[in-house]
């Protein structure tokens, strides 16, 4: 059966996530969906990650093994037009092979946090970005935010509910910058545990607010406790950007 990788973008507003739930909507389900409805058989859709409810993707790897050999921008525009009216497009469809798996062959995820650092409300950002309102210090922010970088027991930015076997993770990059009234945090790992990424999030920004410093953070991380844990940041402004393989 030929392998496709689908490259995937979508709005995560309206689904409970990534993964399949049987009484709720998940972008999974609406794939599996839109494959059945133009292959005519049951696809299985095996995902890069597993995004939260509300977290959105730019560049979300799944791969799928149809039974018929169809070109690639056949599958991509087909896949497109039983997605709609979903907030879901398979950007592009490549044949590759039978070895390739989207999640286990992934060598690195990369993830971009985006804060609307103003205090007027959102409009075309809502549910697209986390406005914080006061001014954040962007640069006390990513001098914090080297402290996690590395290998570290991430058990402190992990959720309770986490299935990961181990909380070590290794960290290659955390990145603050400022664009305009913007704060970008860009991320990158092989892997993350559960919640991770806007664990940390939600800890940096209490560094930019000037309520912790470099040195809480990383006493918050030696912790190895959820409960060292700053408030998590809200699923809105976090993109699955890209999967490197």
């Amino acid at each position: 059966m030929p392998r496709y990788k689908l490259t995937i973008e979508y709005d995560g507003t309206p689904f409970s996530g990534w993964q399949w739930q049987d009484h709720a909507p998940s972008v999974q389900r609406v794939l599996a969906d839109a494959l059945t409805a133009f292959c005519r058989h049951e696809v299985k859709v095996t995902g890069a990650g597993r995004t939260d409810a509300g977290v959105h993707a730019l560049g979300q790897v799944a791969h799928v093994d149809l039974e018929k050999d169809w070109r690639v921008d056949k599958v991509r525009d087909a896949l497109n037009a039983h997605l709609r009216p979903h907030p879901v497009a398979v950007l592009s469809a490549e044949k590759v092979t039978e070895g390739f798996d989207a999640r286990f062959s992934a060598r690195k995820r990369h993830y971009l946090y985006r804060i609307a650092n103003r205090r007027p409300d959102l409009a075309l950002d809502r549910l697209r970005a986390w406005r914080v309102p006061r001014r954040l210090d962007v640069d006390a922010m990513h001098a914090a935010a080297q402290r996690l970088v590395g290998k570290h027991d991430f058990t402190t930015f992990r959720s309770t509910e986490c299935q990961a076997k181990s909380p070590e993770k290794t960290l290659d990059q955390l990145d603050v910058s400022r664009r305009g009234d913007e704060v970008h945090i860009k991320t990158s790992a092989r892997s993350f545990l559960h919640n991770q990424v806007r664990s940390m999030v939600g800890s940096l920004a209490l560094v930019g607010d000037g309520k912790w410093s470099a040195d809480d953070l990383s006493a918050a991380l030696a912790a190895r406790n959820r409960a060292a844990c700053a408030p998590v940041a809200p699923p809105d402004g976090l993109y699955l950007v890209r999967v490197d393989y």
